[in-house]
């Protein structure tokens, strides 16, 4: 491991193939009041998230990290998401299955 590696990972900025995001649990999700739309695979950001907006009564400069984190969390998400989509469309020879 490199210096510039040993950082990122003691500041939380190491790349997701080294370590695995912590999954919320069905017990926490539903303690945080989360709605059923969101109860996905970025939840463990999201009840941070909206502990902190209500904390600081949504003002949007205040909770900008969190943010930040949610919001790519989701992106990621979603080119997973369309990674696997393309794949099963290679797969049927680029028929849609719509």
């Amino acid at each position: 491991m490199t210096i510039t590696e040993s950082i990122k990972e003691a500041v939380g900025l190491a790349s997701h193939e080294q370590q695995e995001p912590k999954k919320a649990t069905r017990a926490e999700m539903s303690a945080a009041k989360l709605p059923l739309p969101y109860r996905d695979s970025c939840a463990h950001l999201l009840i941070p998230l909206n502990r902190c907006r209500f904390e600081e009564f949504y003002l949007p400069w205040k909770c900008e990290n969190e943010r930040h984190s949610y919001e790519k969390c989701q992106y990621e998400e979603f080119k997973q998401r369309m990674a696997k989509m393309e794949e099963l469309r290679a797969a049927k020879g680029g028929a849609r299955s719509n």
